[in-house]
């Protein structure tokens, strides 16, 4: 019996040694590591090489990464096989950071997404960032940053989505981008790269978005670019393209939204290629120095129902006459101001006065015109279309841009948008609000402020919790909103917080390994510790069985229980269990 005493004692005192060693481990923060220390390391090389004037990064001086929620740092809710946790995520955008991008940002070799946007990062873009192979987003719009785009960024095998816009990049597009066959979107406009498009992107097979406008790209169009069978939107207006053709083969591309060239060098006779596109909503080569007949097999096999529309803008070139049909549908508009051909006044509904972009829709008006305002103080209001009279609350505000829509007027377009944003966030129509008239920016961009608000369940409820404000940013940041090809890609300038989310804003940009995940580790944890421990004390009774001396059963017992204080606290090292 005193045998079995003893056993058990071992088993409990081995249990509680190991589980408090490696829950100590698990949760002792700086002193228990559990984030990969050659990412911890990578962090804090990172933070070296930027400025945060607003001190947004200052919790990365303490704890641990992902157990310290250190700001900006997402990550894993998993032990890896090595052991460590992981930084899935760098979600750092308009965080007024200047400075540079650490090389050492590779040595992050879990990492899907690194989002940096709308800083004033400067410096080159670091080749090392090639290494990261699990990179999907890579997000470096809105910076200073220069130089050339590195080679290594064509091997990124994982690589969805780059987008370096509104940068001061330079030099060519790298050759190597040929091998980026997932990647489905480039958005590299507004920067300075030059030279020719490399004809190797042909062989990308999932592009579906070519946004290169407003650089300083030059020689001729690739015909070789129709050969990627995904292609919805080519923008590469604002360059120095030249030559007396569009390449034919841009007439078979099937899945072709917007074409724009406008603003370049083209010259020759205008090309009679565009007839067989039937997703072609925008046609833009406006500003070049085109002649010749207009086809007007364009717009004559348009159908006038449905939501699809066709504008085709060749302002201000060349073009004398059109070939065949004058009659438009009523969901097609020609602009041809500024050519020869409008000087016979009888083409109005061609050369008449037309804005570029035309009227945007006015600002949403509050239908609960008869509340009493003191009843909803700053920053709650009345959400506008709640079928609930005088229902206030606190919007989540977003700064949003659709980068290139298929239209010049968004009225037409309002209620699918609406249903669009709504279906894909999950929310019922009144919780949306287009809070600020759209308004059109340059490079045919189309900004405006969003208001989602919480949903009506009784007149307490007036906020999103924590875990919806979460959700819905993160289908915005992570872009996991699916486009509809009528209005293109969008970007997120901001995502506006109001004071009582201000919470969900630390948990959000914070956000560490969750609650559950912790559980389970620690539940593992003990698990493995218990497991250990029995065998631990297996071996130490059988070791101990061998070296015992022969004596009386009922003396060992009266001298374990002197030598042991029972609860496992204490074992005294001069024990014959540890005695040779």
């Amino acid at each position: 019996m005193c045998i079995e005493m003893f056993r058990t004692r071992i088993m409990l005192f081995g249990t509680a040694f190991v589980v408090w060693l490696c829950c100590s481990h698990l949760f002792g923060g700086a002193d228990g590591q559990v984030t990969d220390p050659v990412e911890v390391t990578a962090l804090h090389t990172f933070k070296q090489s930027l400025i945060d004037p607003n001190q947004n990064l200052s919790n990365w001086n303490r704890g641990d990464p992902c157990m310290s929620n250190w700001t900006g740092v997402l990550c894993f809710n998993m032990i890896m096989d090595d052991g460590y946790l992981h930084v899935e995520e760098l979600l750092l955008q308009n965080m007024n950071l200047s400075g540079s991008l650490s090389p050492e940002l590779h040595r992050l070799s879990y990492m899907k997404r690194l989002n940096v946007m709308w800083n004033k990062i400067s410096g080159n873009i670091p080749k090392e960032i090639g290494n990261i192979t699990s990179l999907i987003l890579l997000l470096l719009s809105g910076n200073q940053l220069t130089g050339s785009l590195p080679e290594e960024i064509g091997y990124l095998p994982n690589l969805d989505r780059i987008q370096i816009d509104e940068n001061q990049i330079s030099g060519p597009i790298p050759k190597s981008f040929a091998n980026l066959n997932k990647t489905m979107h480039f958005h590299m406009n507004n920067n300075s790269i030059s030279g020719q498009i490399p004809p190797e992107l042909s062989s990308l097979p999932e592009l579906v978005h070519l946004l290169l406008d407003n650089n300083n790209l030059s020689g001729y169009l690739p015909p070789e670019l129709a050969n990627m069978p995904k292609l919805q939107i080519v923008q590469l207006d604002n360059n120095h393209f030249d030559g007396a053709t569009i390449p034919a083969t841009y007439g078979n591309m099937p899945h072709l939204t917007k074409f724009d060239l406008s603003n370049n060098n083209l010259n020759g006779t205008f090309p009679g290629i565009f007839s067989g596109l039937p997703q072609l909503q925008r046609l833009a080569l406006a500003n070049n120095s085109l002649s010749g007949s207009i086809p007007s097999n364009i717009w004559e096999n348009r159908t006038s129902n449905g939501t699809k529309r066709l504008i085709v803008d060749l302002q201000n070139n060349m073009l004398s006459n059109i070939s065949g049909s004058y009659n438009l549908p009523p969901n097609v508009t020609v602009r041809l101001q500024g050519n020869p051909i409008c000087l016979n006044t009888n083409l109005v509904q061609f050369c008449g006065s037309q804005n570029e972009n035309d009227s945007n829709i006015q600002s949403s008006t509050n239908s609960n015109v008869a509340c009493f305002v003191q009843s909803c103080p700053p920053p709650y209001e009345y959400v506008p279309s709640s079928l609930v009279p005088c229902f206030c609350a606190v919007p989540l505000i977003v700064d949003y841009r659709l980068k290139s829509p298929g239209f010049s007027d968004f009225r037409p377009y309002t209620n699918l948008f609406e249903e669009y944003l709504t279906s894909r966030l999950e929310l019922k129509a009144y919780q949306l609000d287009i809070a600020t008239t759209p308004m059109w920016e340059t490079g045919h961009r189309l900004g405006m402020y969003l208001k989602i608000f919480p949903v009506y369940i009784d007149n307490t409820h007036h906020l999103f919790n924590s875990s919806e404000v979460l959700r819905i940013r993160g289908l915005f940041t992570r872009w996991e909103i699916r486009d509809l090809k009528i209005f293109g890609p969008y970007e997120v300038l901001n995502f506006i917080l109001l004071d009582p989310y201000k919470d969900a804003d630390l948990s959000s940009s914070k956000s560490g390994i969750s609650k559950v995940a912790l559980i389970g580790i620690a539940l593992g944890t003990i698990a493995g510790a218990v497991t250990l421990s029995a065998i631990v004390s297996h071996l130490i009774l059988r070791l101990n069985t061998r070296k015992r001396h022969t004596s009386s059963r009922r003396h060992l017992c009266e001298y374990l229980t002197v030598t042991i204080i029972c609860g496992g606290s204490k074992i005294y090292h001069d024990s014959p269990l540890f005695s040779s």
